[in-house]
């Protein structure tokens, strides 16, 4: 931007100078913008352009794909649209879920772009008229044996349990993946759960001609300005990456912002007409989006918005992301109710404007209109379809599945145990705190987390998941995967999955290969998420995560929520009792393009990725749901990166008991990665119902034993495992590589 003594440059200079170029405006859209004004945009008009028709907040590229999301089922109360998805759990109560990402600032600032990743993520809840419950991430970095990455990953850890630690939310579950290919992209993806009363929903809509825009919560300053177009483009290591387009949160001022919030709802809720977080873009994407929705205009004096810098410009002022701040609209002349909530809190809350009927996006400042557009316009970016191509490498791929090198089993699990996206993560989560609030049942480390409802006998399950090695072999097979193994984790809880969010996190859509990777992706999702009747109602697209033109691999990271009627019930994956009986649930098949054991060995993963069996996952997670319902299991836990010995060893380490096992298998199967498989343990009390139950779906391997060694015998050879010095390897590899 180009501000000399604080003079914005004039029409004629935006154009000569091309200045909206830099904010990723292209020709063509700047001349359709003069074209609709009929006259050249003033400064402030092309900046709002840009912040509106970003990718980040327009999805203009993504948008065609996204459309063909399944969002639909008796239970969405909310779909997309809004600040995030609600679904109807029963009792008059509602879940409400999102996920958002905070790739780019977290690169540039790991610490303030995870911790405002939370922030924002916890308002889109709270926005709906919900209390936030439970907050969960995804992450990937690159290789551990990077200095840079080992700092990003201390400052992304120390950002997501910061802001959620001291905001009083637990964070309590997850997922971590380190590959090459994120070192100068991670991706730190946060889902957030809510719970409300049905009757308390909220809206992020601007009706009523004259009704008043109320400002509330912290004052606007210049941090992450025009933070949305930031996000839409790529790095380059060429140029420094912008640190004033990376926000600065306050986790203590978000508490205050929440409580007033819905306190608000709760008492003032028949003189609320809508509520929207500043989130990308800021107060431009809020205000006109909210007006744009219900089909009204909107008049803003910018004079009148809090700010806690001087000479601030309108074009600073609007495209600002500062945190912990939200509009409300309401009623006209019931407007000091909740500016005296706000204000008995210490927080700001001012009308800075009204609803109108002209359809116009008025910005006022110094008693001068420095914005008049069309609301329609202004946030409804010009739709893109791109041309999309399946990848060279896809074509190419060999269909041969990779063969292990199991020459050594033992050393091979305890080098497997030791990868950093296989081993235990508590080194980096023991940092979040997962019981606060103490309405966690299952805290992390298992498949899915586990929170109680309180006042009634039923209890949440939520996980994110994602295997982007899969997805960059095969991205529909491997999105189906993502949405199965949510499933599963879920499943392995007795609970009932219900619906997903997503963050979709891709590189540019601009390379017809990425774009195709998009689209393959959507349909994966949608497949399998129609045969769980887990409508898909919001998300986050992420794209441009590429530095150099060296994109990420496709990882459209699926966030699962599901429904425990009964917490009596609930089911963790630890084992629990001697003699317990041993099963695995499903078949076991040459799988391992893609595996974690291919890319231990070879340093890298290829061939085309194994297969996926619809009929045979849904048939799976059938038979543990109703044998957990029936009381049958003692554990259950689902196989996915590492394959049934990675399974089998955190069962024991999490029941610090050790197992007996057999298998008529050769020994390369114990890391096959073939979905729709389950570890499970039965009491002896309960191994004839069971079996009974499960007929040729379940095979018995061994069972239960408090020994100090691990036993495996496979169909050439018996490998005694010592749990102690097997469980320090998986514990304290990620210590030692973040020391290293």
């Amino acid at each position: 931007m180009t501000i000399v003594k604080n003079k914005e440059l004039t029409p004629e200079q935006v154009r000569d100078s091309k200045v909206y170029k830099q904010w990723g405006l292209t020709e063509s859209e700047y001349n359709l913008i003069v074209t609709e004004l009929n006259r050249l945009p003033n400064f402030t008009e092309a900046g709002i352009f840009s912040g509106m028709w970003s990718e980040h907040v327009s999805y203009k590229k993504s948008k065609p794909i996204l459309r063909k999301f399944w969002s639909t089922n008796a239970r969405v109360l909310q779909g997309p649209g809004e600040g995030a998805g609600i679904l109807d759990i029963g009792d008059g109560q509602a879940v409400v879920f999102k996920a958002e990402s905070h790739n780019h600032p977290s690169f540039v600032e790991p610490y303030e772009g995870a911790a405002t990743g939370v922030g924002g993520i916890l308002r889109d809840i709270f926005s709906m008229g919900a209390q936030p419950i439970a907050v969960l991430d995804s992450l990937r970095f690159g290789e551990l044996d990077d200095a840079h990455t080992r700092h990003i990953v201390d400052g992304v850890i120390a950002g997501i349990a910061g802001y959620g630690n001291a905001i009083g939310i637990p964070t309590v579950g997850g997922e971590i993946g380190f590959d090459s290919v994120y070192s100068g992209n991670p991706l730190v993806n946060v889902m957030a759960v809510g719970l409300m009363d049905q009757a308390a929903m909220q809206v992020g809509q601007a009706k009523g001609v004259g009704n008043s825009i109320i400002y509330v919560g912290a004052k606007t300053g210049r941090d992450g300005i025009n933070g949305a177009s930031f996000a839409s483009a790529e790095f380059s290591t060429e140029h420094a990456s912008d640190r004033s387009a990376v926000q600065v949160g306050d986790p203590f001022l978000e508490k205050l912002v929440m409580d007033a919030t819905l306190k608000a709802v709760k008492l003032h809720s028949d003189i609320i007409v809508g509520i929207q977080d500043m989130g990308a873009a800021g107060l431009l994407s809020s205000s006109s989006e909210m007006a744009a929705k219900a089909g009204m205009g909107i008049t803003l004096d910018l004079n009148k918005v809090p700010q806690r810098e001087t000479n601030m410009t309108p074009y600073e002022l609007m495209l600002s992301e500062s945190q912990e701040r939200m509009l409300f609209v309401v009623k006209r002349g019931e407007e000091q109710a909740i500016i005296d909530l706000f204000e008995d809190a210490d927080l700001d809350a001012v009308i800075i404007g009204d609803v109108t009927d002209n359809g116009r996006y008025i910005l006022e400042f110094d008693h001068q209109v420095v914005a008049d557009v069309p609301i329609d316009f202004l946030t409804h970016a010009p739709k893109q379809t791109l041309p999309m191509v399946e990848p060279k490498r896809l074509l190419d791929m060999s269909k041969r599945q990779y063969q292990p090198d199991v020459s050594d089993v033992k050393q091979t699990i305890l080098s497997l145990l030791a990868q950093p996206t296989i081993a235990s993560k508590a080194k980096l989560f023991r940092h979040f705190d997962s019981m606060v609030r103490s309405d966690t049942v299952i805290k992390p480390g298992g498949d899915a987390s586990l929170i109680r409802i309180r006042g009634t006998k039923k209890a949440l399950a939520m996980t994110t998941d994602v295997n982007a090695r899969y997805l960059y072999l095969n991205p529909y097979v491997g999105a189906k995967m993502a949405v199965a193994e949510a499933a599963r984790n879920i499943v392995a809880t007795g609970a009932l999955p219900i619906g997903i969010t997503d963050g979709l996190n891709f590189g540019s859509p601009d390379n017809p290969e990425v774009y195709y990777e998009l689209d393959q992706a959507v349909a994966g999702i949608n497949a399998v998420a129609k045969k769980l009747d887990t409508p898909i109602i919001s998300g986050n697209v992420s794209l441009y995560n590429e530095t150099d033109g060296q994109a990420i691999y496709p990882t459209p990271m699926v966030g699962m929520v599901g429904l425990l009627e009964d917490v009596s019930i609930a089911t963790t994956i630890g084992f629990k009792n001697v003699g317990d009986k041993i099963y695995i649930i499903g078949e076991t098949l040459d799988s391992f393009n893609g595996s974690e054991i291919q890319k231990m060995q070879t340093g890298d993963i290829g061939g085309q990725l194994f297969e996926f069996d619809d009929a045979a996952e849904m048939s799976s997670q059938k038979l543990v749901r109703t044998a957990i319902a029936q009381h049958l299991l003692a554990s259950a836990h689902d196989l996915s990166e590492g394959g049934a010995i990675v399974a089998l060893v955190e069962s024991s380490f999490s029941g610090q008991l050790s197992f007996d096992v057999k298998t008529t298998l050769a020994d390369k199967y114990l890391f096959s990665e073939t979905p729709s498989r389950f570890i499970v343990s039965v009491p002896e009390s309960q191994v004839v119902a069971f079996e009974q139950l499960a007929g040729q779906k379940a095979t018995l391997l061994g069972q239960v034993t408090n020994t100090n060694d691990m036993m495996l015998t496979t169909a050439t050879q018996q490998i005694i495992l010592s749990r102690q010095e097997t469980q320090k390897v998986y514990q304290e590899s990620i210590s030692w590589k973040l020391e290293a």
